[in-house]
């Protein structure tokens, strides 16, 4: 588990602040409650990590190293999604 803690992906890591990372991606939220990371809702996300929540929730693993690649992907699918539609409203201008 110590190499999943110091893995570092583009967007989410695991030692970022659950409220922090909702609030900057809301699309994230789906993907964390499937993993069982229900943090998400929990009043104490504003103090924890992702680290911190899938150690309470006890995530292995593979749980722990699938659900980040799923949130970072979700994000980048929705960065591009954004970002190609920026292309087509500056394009019929």
């Amino acid at each position: 588990m110590e190499d999943l803690i110091k893995k570092k992906y583009k967007y989410i890591n695991l030692d970022d602040n659950i409220a922090e990372v909702v609030q900057k991606y809301p699309e994230v939220t789906e993907g964390f409650l499937a993993y069982g990371l229900h943090c998400v809702g929990c009043f104490a996300n504003s103090f924890d990590t992702i680290w911190a929540g899938v150690q309470i929730h006890g995530l292995g693993p593979e749980e722990v190293k699938d659900m980040m690649e799923e949130v970072n992907y979700v994000v980048e699918q929705t960065r591009n999604k954004v970002e190609s539609g920026k292309s087509k409203v500056q394009s019929k201008s």
